[in-house]
């Protein structure tokens, strides 16, 4: 990972601010089709979260395949190496 690690609760944390949900909602297993607000400007929002917080650039492309929190966190792990 570069500088800055993954910290999963802080990222949880995050999550829940882009998808306007109460904080400690997102817990990591969850399905992303559950969350009303996952939408293509959430999407966005975790491509922002990964890249100022975490130093990752991840193809839109690569989201959509995404069904879990607990996939966009290993989005993150894999474009960190």
């Amino acid at each position: 990972m570069s500088a800055k690690t993954l910290d999963t609760a802080g990222f949880y944390k995050k999550l829940d601010e882009i998808l306007d949900i109460p904080t400690g909602t997102v817990k990591g297993g969850e399905s992303l089709n559950g969350f009303v607000g996952w939408d293509s400007m959430a999407m966005l929002g975790f491509i922002a979260l990964a890249d100022e917080n975490y130093g990752v650039a991840i193809p839109a492309k690569r989201i959509p395949a995404c069904r879990t929190v607990d996939d966009l966190v290993g989005l993150i792990t894999e474009f960190s190496k």
